[in-house]
């Protein structure tokens, strides 16, 4: 499995979840997002994660529970970006379907 540089933020994502803010955040969205994300070039290596917004979890590995409410496929650079307020998503959806 292929290293991130993503896998420190998902970690912090997390911990995160598990303080009050993020347990009213978990209350608020009550959903599962699935997290694809490639090192390099989408399909290739992917690294999958869980967001559990309904448990309030984040695990490495694919979503044993049904099927997940929304599947997000980004490069890790681009995931970063994002996460960190750097890149608008939009921006990011255009580079991956042009």
């Amino acid at each position: 499995m292929a290293e991130l540089k993503s896998d420190n933020l998902l970690e912090m994502m997390k911990f995160h979840l598990g303080t009050d803010a993020g347990k009213e955040l978990t209350k608020k969205i009550g959903l599962v997002y699935q997290l694809n994300i490639a090192p390099k070039k989408l399909g290739v290596d992917e690294v999958t994660y869980v967001v559990d917004l309904k448990k309030g979890d984040v695990i490495k590995g694919e979503y044993e529970g049904g099927k997940p409410d929304v599947i997000f496929s980004f490069k890790d650079d681009d995931f970063l970006k994002i996460a960190t307020g750097k890149m608008n998503p939009q921006v990011a959806f255009m580079r991956c379907n042009p």
